[in-house]
């Protein structure tokens, strides 16, 4: 049983040509499926298509948000409804081929993978996409230490045991790798096939990068210090007490040799820049300790358990997480 998870946002004349193509592949391959389409916030007539699709085949199912959450919320939603062993993600726009998923399936099984991540090492974007996108995903790579081309190919395949384990919000969909790698599952990837666009245009733009940048931050965070912030804010508190002790230190020696040796004009610490830094730096230590506490207390004794998106309509399934 595989289940393929397809966030839709205003896909309408796409869906047809992709649900038969994944059904020619199931076919093919004598594998059973469902397909999971989650219309977040269309204004086309996307989930009309939706709903005739599952009217021929009540393996499509599908789920419509009230408005567009993002689609992070949207995968999200998808797999809690998957009931596969194996789960896809594709993209609705027919730029990921659905031919690829025996070489998905191959790799997951000959390597002893829990992820596979697609690669798009030709693409079929402009110039102004292709570049920021691989310096990302080069940066992505660097600080996580898991090791993907494409980090924002989103064709993926999962073991559903990985997706369990894993909450998204915000725009963290481009992380799941990532996430999945921090709690020990393996991952890989495999080279697909990326189709030039024939419907409908890209979401991406320079908001995108932005939040992409902020949204790696926070998984470095999360997947780093998420169970353990002490030992982020800790260490930087420890580090501002070691430089205040430094210098005070070192302005202390000053003062007792102009002192000692009896200069006719021995300095005033209050005078000094540096002595009310030092200070600073003591009171920020304290604050930086006293908030890792905190935070630490926070962690664990709350559980994060909120739904992130509210659904309007659903066809083919009841949503386990009724809004």
């Amino acid at each position: 049983m595989i289940s393929f998870v397809i966030p839709v946002l205003n896909e309408a004349e796409s869906l047809h040509r992709l649900i038969s193509e994944i059904q020619a592949v199931a076919n093919e391959q004598l594998f059973d499926y469902e397909i999971i389409f989650v219309d977040d916030g269309s204004t086309d007539n996307s989930w009309d298509v939706i709903v005739a699709a599952h009217e021929q085949d009540p393996r499509v199912v599908g789920v419509r948000f009230r408005r567009n959450f993002g689609k992070a919320a949207a995968l999200n939603a998808g797999f809690q409804l998957a009931e596969g062993e194996i789960v896809f993600t594709l993209d609705a726009d027919l730029q990921d081929d659905p031919n690829e998923i025996p070489r998905f399936l191959e790799v997951l099984k000959t390597q002893d993978l829990d992820v596979v991540s697609g690669w798009k090492k030709k693409r079929h974007d402009p110039w102004h996409k292709v570049g920021p996108s691989r310096a990302f995903n080069l940066m992505v790579s660097k600080l996580t230490g898991v090791r993907l081309h494409d980090h924002n190919c989103g064709f993926k395949c999962y073991r559903s045991e990985v997706l369990e384990e894993i909450q998204l919000y915000g725009e963290l969909h481009r992380f799941v790798p990532v996430l999945a790698a921090s709690r020990g599952w393996r991952v890989g990837e495999v080279v697909v096939n990326h189709r030039e666009r024939e419907f409908g245009k890209s979401k991406y733009g320079v908001k995108r990068i932005i939040k992409g940048f902020l949204d790696l931050l926070t998984v470095h965070l999360v997947t780093g210090y998420g169970n353990r912030p002490q030992h982020l804010l800790g260490s930087l508190g420890m580090s501002c007490f070691a430089i205040s002790g430094l210098t005070m230190t070192i302005l202390t020696f000053w003062w007792v040799v102009h002192r000692v040796t009896q200069v006719s004009d021995p300095i005033h610490l209050h005078e000094r820049a540096l002595f009310y830094f030092s200070i600073a730096g003591g009171i920020i230590g304290i604050q930086l300790l006293t908030t890792g506490f905190l935070a630490e207390l926070i962690t664990k004794k709350t559980v994060r358990d909120e739904q992130i998106y509210s659904v309007k309509d659903s066809v083919g399934k009841q949503d386990k997480g009724d809004a």
